[in-house]
């Protein structure tokens, strides 16, 4: 059978909802990616067969194909075509989902998968209430009313909802949260984001830069951070376990890995760093919403022929705490191979681009502790999860 190989993967740093990337259009943003792919690889930008771009909020500035603009907005020839996906938070992971398998048929040889949200400049929520307050309508048809009547699709039920089912205490919430931040202040001064990361120059959304400095460093991530800090941030609803502190940060961000054949690797001169190993995808309850990366799971590693102990480290998006933590108790994998330089609690969670920022970090990591197999996976808005395994090479 074909395989298709990862010959690199970056991503920007993440920025703070009106912080250090608040000046940058959508596109541009998603521009540096792609031409940090190709300097790195240092390809014929005309080699580039698709991009295929993850986006969330496909509206306003993020409207219009937002691949394709960014497409044109980089150094990348207009022969190159772009095509926008939307898998709600697993966009970008499913962008990759597609490139890997637009390789392994043999159509083509090089695809760029990517990412990019600005939760900034087109805020969570855009895509369905701007169109509902224009008079165009809401998603939720009649028909899904008759099955789900009077149900509300909310991922902040979903998460209470999980914290529940599970047995996770607020204090456990809040714990693993602090952990969050503590691992990605180790990885930040060890120095070990530094290979993913493209340097991209600070525009704030007052228009003003910061004379020319370039931004580097994950904002989200609170160096004072402490228990008693967390622990006292008001609960989104009462009697619940979630706050915004034991949830994901809100974040402006542009992620991107490229996708090669076999035949490309040679025809291209390319080192693979990795190579897809399984790639799978599972609907699951809609309502509790958050649960579905637990299931997904289960079936990859079956369908992979592999055991929770043969992958050596795992990405979970850190949705909401009681998603990974979850997932954990019911997988029974080792919590020291988790999101082990911190996850989206500390470091953001730019919507669409995420999938990839994930796989980008995932790849680092092994690279970094000499690992071999790779498991990602995130649950998604309507009761989905990706599952992707690599391994390193």
């Amino acid at each position: 059978m074909a395989e298709a190989f990862i010959v690199a993967a970056v991503r920007t740093a993440a920025g703070r909802r009106h912080g250090r990337l608040s000046g940058w259009h959508p596109a541009d943003l998603g521009a540096q990616v792609l031409n940090a792919l190709v300097d790195r690889t240092g390809i014929d930008p005309a080699a580039v067969e698709d991009v295929i771009m993850g986006c969330t909020m496909q509206v306003g500035e993020q409207s219009n194909n937002v691949a394709r603009n960014a497409v044109l907005a980089s150094k990348l020839p207009e022969s190159v075509p772009g095509t926008s996906i939307d898998r709600q938070c697993g966009s970008s992971q499913q962008a990759l989902h597609f490139a890997a398998q637009a390789v392994m048929s043999g159509t083509q040889d090089c695809v760029i998968a990517a990412g990019v949200e600005s939760m900034t400049r087109v805020p969570m929520g855009t895509a369905s209430s701007l169109p509902r307050k224009a008079g165009l309508g809401f998603y939720m048809s009649p028909e899904m009313q008759v099955r789900y009547p009077g149900i509300e699709f909310s991922q902040f039920l979903g998460a209470e909802m999980l914290a529940k089912k599970y047995g996770l205490s607020k204090d456990r919430l809040d714990r693993f949260s602090y952990e969050s931040h503590q691992r990605a202040i180790a990885a930040t001064h060890a120095g070990r984001f530094r290979a993913e990361i493209v340097p991209v120059a600070v525009k704030r959304s007052d228009g003003g830069s910061d004379n020319g400095e370039l931004h580097t460093v994950d904002e989200g991530i609170r160096f004072d951070v402490s228990l008693e800090g967390i622990a006292g941030v008001k609960l989104l609803q009462e009697g619940g376990v979630i706050t915004a502190a034991n949830a994901s940060q809100i974040a402006d961000g542009a992620t991107g890995v490229m996708v090669v054949s076999e035949r490309g690797l040679k025809a291209l001169g390319l080192k693979p760093l990795a190579r897809v190993h399984h790639l799978s995808l599972l609907g699951h309850d809609p309502v509790i919403m958050l649960e579905a990366p637990i299931p997904a799971t289960q079936r990859a590693l079956q369908k992979a022929g592999l055991s929770i102990d043969d992958i050596d480290a795992f990405e979970v998006n850190e949705a909401f705490a009681p998603v990974p933590l979850a997932w954990l108790q019911a997988t029974g994998a080792d919590p020291a191979k988790l999101n082990v330089n911190g996850g989206a609690i500390a470091l953001g969670h730019p919507l669409g681009a995420s999938g990839t920022k994930l796989m980008t970090t995932l790849i680092h990591v092994l690279q970094q502790r000499g690992g071999r197999y790779g498991l990602q996976t995130m649950c998604e808005g309507g009761g989905m999860a990706n599952v992707t395994i690599i391994e390193r090479l």
